[in-house]
Parts: structure tokens; C-alpha cells; sequence
């Protein structure tokens, strides 16, 4: 029994669900397919000054290039090697960007790539990101090294080598995802070479890891990668932290791999989040925003402290993944932006933002076949610099949703009511709502047809607010929209259904 305990503990200890924010920042940024020059940038002038916690980056590892389609987003998904160098820069950028944003107190979430190599079909030369050679025809990939041994060909059961059936767990997890060619991860040098690239970036100062996936490898295989890893860097972080994991595991339900699989490894990302979050707020299904009362695990998601949440990912947001059509993206602004602010003012999960890139949209029999485009790119192929506009906006098709006020501003409330309770639930049986957090802050949502005009206990202090969606705080002003609490707690709020931001948030930082 003694051993067992002692087994349990040190399993307990390992679990990483400690995001390794410092303290006051509660919320990470995925800057997909950013540069590593840009994001340090990004990191000193707005996030670290509008406190954001972290970046999740796309994957630093060298990558085949593809160029039919030319160049698409989903090749930095496809590894030849574990070297630093993509379209995002090398690896004297990215050390420079970890140091930099490490030192602004915004750390670094590396989306780690270890299920497997490149596609079968990938050929055989140097049409890599650093120009290593590889042939994936013979599983050849010297620059790890991996030869045909390192791989599940002889392990999977199917007639083509794919997975066939997502009903079949040994299929999902021996077999190759979409003809990605399948590293063998029970065997001991495998989990090595993986475990050894990821200690290079602890050693160069990451806070944590995306586990690209991880729904696809054994739960026992991950742990055994992740056991070999180090404590992170002493110079930003303290003595014994261990790197921050969570694992992609697309689990909507009706299959047999569940999130609560991977618990012991780590959080892991809750896909029903956005997909049930878009439902509602589209008023799809009969949903109103009235059932939300009881979010979270009330709705059948997994525990609070093992989620990682998000109300659209680089996958879902074209589309891919899991969601379909209720994915809320920048495409439906107004609605994205109410969905954001819910999800930074609920207490449920660790929250992400996505910041995207615009692409040409073009739906043929209802699928957009432009679903593959990579980052805004130059002729040459190399990816643009994200230009920051005189108002503060991206240019160069670059969304940057988390420079949009309405969320920057969220990302602040929620760093101002961390640790406060759910608090002041008030809704009309309909599509509005509202709640509090504690006696830090309030938000109010009008997602109905027509306006709004209620008086609701907010459960703040007595004093004038200014609604941080219509504007913020600067000095002693407001440069949008007043909110007058009285001594009771009570204040009114009228909010339009013809508003372009339909809601409303105060928080104890934002009084006059």
C-alpha cells in the first residue's frame, strides 16, 4: 500500500496543470504563424503592458516544405526534424524571443509536434525549412535520427496504414492520421529523441507545451516523454516549476478516447467549450444564453483545473477539428466578441485567445477551399512582419483579435477578478444575462432582438465605472459609456440590440 501511495504522489506531482503565468496574468495568445521577431516585439510594446500571462507559438521545429498547395498553414504540422528553424526564423530569433518576452514577464507555450513526422507521400530531398535531408517512402530522417524502426507501420491493423475508424481506439492511436507517418512512441529511444528536444527548449527558457495530437498517442506514452523532462530554467522561473502541458484532445463525446484519459499528463484542451459556447450565442438549437447559468462542468466538460479553453483554434476556425459550423471566429465579429468576453469573465478554464490571419474565403458546396492558405507571405514565400496601424490595429492580413479593445480590455477583467467567486447571476429566460465576479467586477450581455433596460445587483462598491467595452479608463476619464453603481449595489443598464458590442463589463480598476 506504502509503494502504491508513493507511486500516486509522484505521479500527482508530475501532472502539469500550473500554467506558470506570474502572478495577475491569467490568460495566453496564440500568435499563429507569427515571426519570432514579431512577437518579441508584440510581447515588450502590448502584451506585457496589457497583461497577458504567455504565447502559444506555432511549432519551432523544421518542417517539409510543401508547395502543392503552395506553402499551407499545415506544414509547420508536418516535422523532418527537431532543428530550430521554420518561416517563423531560426533559432538565434527564437532564443531572442523567449529571452525578451521572458523578461517582460510573458512566457513562451511551445505547440510541440511529437505524434509524428511528415506524410508518407512526402518524398525524399532537402524541401525542408532548414534544408535537412529525409525520405519518408523509407522512414529515413537522419537529422533526428529516425529510421524505419522508429515507426508504427507494423503495429497498425488497418488495410491502409490510416486510421479508418475513430470508433477503434487501437486504430486512433497505432495508426497513421491522415497518412502522417507514425512514430513509434513505446519505444525508449523514441520517447528520447522526443523528451531531448523538448528539454532544449525548457533549457532555452519555454514555459510549457501544446501537445499536438495527443489524442493519437498512448496516455502511458506521453507520460513516459514527459517523465524525462526537466525542471524549467532557474533564470525566470523558480527553483523545481515543471513546464505547463496541455494536450490536444478533440473529445465531443461517442467515442471511446476521452479527455479524462490524459488527466495524469496534464490539462487538456476543451473542444466542447467553443463548440457549445457558438451554439448559444447563435441562438442555434433552441440554446439561450439564459442555460449558461450552470457553465462549465454543469455542461458536461471536464474539471475546471484540467481545462484548457478557447472559443476557436487554428484548426476549428477553418472549419477542421472539432465544432463544424458553430465556431464562433473574427468573421463574426460582433458575436466573437460577446463569446471572448463570456469566456475571459467566466471562472471555468484557463483561458486562450486566438489571433489570426485573414485569408480568401471561397465556400464550394458549402466547404471553403481556401481552407489550406498559409500566413500573409512575400514572393519569395517568406512570411510579411505584422504592421501595427496608427489606431493600434494589425495590417498586412494579420486579425490580431487580441488587439481588439473590447478583448485586450476582457483579458485585463479577468486578470482583476481572478480568484473571485461566480457571483450575481441574473437573466431574463431569454438571451440576456448577467453576472458578477465577486466584489471586482460585473458584465451584462443583451444577445436578445430587442434592447435592454434592467436594474441588477451588481455586487461592486458604490462609485462610477467606465464600461471597459465601449472604452476604458484613461487617467480619470472614460472614453466610453458610464456605469452608476449605487450604495446598494444595484445599477441600470440599457444596452441596444442594434449595438455593434452588445455588452457590457465594469470592474473595480475601471472606477472614476
Amino acid at each position: 500500500m506504502q509503494v502504491l501511495l508513493l507511486l500516486a504522489a509522484v505521479g500527482f506531482c508530475w501532472a502539469q496543470y500550473d500554467p506558470n503565468t506570474e502572478a495577475g496574468r491569467t490568460s495566453i495568445v496564440h500568435l499563429f504563424e507569427w515571426r519570432w521577431v514579431d512577437i518579441a516585439l508584440e510581447c515588450e510594446r502590448y502584451l506585457a503592458p496589457n497583461g497577458f500571462g504567455g504565447v502559444q507559438v506555432s511549432p519551432p521545429n523544421e518542417n517539409i516544405v510543401i508547395t502543392n498547395p503552395n506553402r499551407p498553414w499545415w506544414e509547420r504540422y508536418q516535422p523532418v526534424s527537431y532543428k530550430l528553424c521554420t518561416r517563423s526564423g531560426n533559432e538565434n530569433e527564437f532564443r531572442d524571443m523567449v529571452t525578451r518576452c521572458n523578461n517582460v514577464g510573458v512566457h513562451i507555450y511551445v505547440d510541440a509536434v511529437v505524434n509524428h513526422m511528415c506524410g508518407a507521400a512526402g518524398g525524399s530531398g532537402t524541401h525542408s525549412t532548414c534544408g535537412s535531408y529525409f525520405d519518408a517512402g523509407n522512414r529515413d530522417f537522419p537529422a533526428v535520427p529516425y529510421s524505419g524502426w522508429d515507426f508504427n507501420d507494423g503495429k497498425c491493423q488497418t488495410g491502409s496504414g490510416d486510421i479508418e475508424n475513430y470508433g477503434d481506439m487501437y486504430q486512433v492511436r497505432d495508426c497513421r492520421l491522415v497518412s502522417l507517418l507514425d512514430l513509434a512512441l513505446e519505444k525508449d529511444y523514441v520517447r528520447s529523441k522526443v523528451a531531448e528536444y523538448m528539454n532544449y527548449l525548457i533549457d532555452i527558457g519555454v514555459a510549457g507545451f501544446r501537445i499536438d495530437a495527443a489524442k493519437h498517442m498512448w496516455p502511458g506514452d506521453v507520460k513516459a516523454i514527459l517523465d524525462k523532462l526537466k525542471d524549467l530554467n532557474t533564470k525566470w522561473f523558480s527553483a523545481g516549476a515543471k513546464p505547463f502541458i496541455y494536450q490536444e484532445v478533440i473529445d465531443l463525446g461517442g467515442e471511446p478516447i476521452k479527455g479524462s484519459d490524459y488527466f495524469g499528463n496534464g490539462r487538456v484542451t476543451e473542444f466542447k467549450y467553443g463548440a457549445k459556447l457558438g451554439t448559444v450565442i447563435r441562438k442555434w438549437n433552441g440554446e439561450k444564453m439564459a442555460y449558461l447559468k450552470n457553465w462549465g462542468e454543469g455542461w458536461g466538460f471536464v474539471p475546471s483545473d484540467r481545462a484548457l479553453v478557447f472559443v476557436d483554434n487554428h484548426d476549428n476556425q477553418r472549419g477542421h477539428g472539432a465544432g463544424g459550423a458553430s465556431i464562433l471566429t473574427f468573421w463574426d465579429s460582433r458575436l466573437y466578441k460577446m463569446a471572448v468576453g463570456f469566456m475571459l469573465a467566466h471562472p471555468y478554464g484557463f483561458t486562450r485567445v486566438m489571433s489570426s490571419f485573414r485569408w480568401p474565403r471561397s465556400f464550394v458546396n458549402g466547404r471553403d477551399v481556401n481552407d489550406w492558405v498559409g500566413p500573409p507571405s512575400n514572393s519569395d514565400g517568406s512570411t510579411k512582419p505584422v504592421a501595427i496601424n496608427a489606431d493600434t490595429t494589425c495590417g498586412n492580413d494579420w486579425v490580431c483579435e487580441h488587439r481588439w479593445r473590447q478583448i485586450k480590455n476582457m483579458v485585463i477583467f479577468r486578470n482583476v477578478v481572478d480568484g473571485q467567486p461566480f457571483s450575481n447571476w441574473w437573466d431574463n429566460g431569454s438571451n440576456q444575462v448577467a453576472f458578477g465576479r465577486g466584489s471586482k467586477g460585473f458584465i451584462v450581455f443583451n444577445n436578445d432582438d430587442w434592447n435592454m433596460n434592467v436594474n441588477v445587483q451588481t455586487g461592486l462598491p458604490a462609485g462610477t465605472y467606465c464600461d471597459v467595452i465601449s472604452g476604458q479608463k484613461e487617467d480619470d476619464r472614460c472614453t466610453g459609456k458610464e456605469v452608476h453603481v449605487s450604495g446598494d449595489g444595484m445599477a441600470n443598464f440599457q444596452i441596444s440590440n442594434h449595438a455593434e458590442d452588445p455588452f457590457v463589463a465594469i470592474h473595480v480598476n475601471a472606477k472614476l
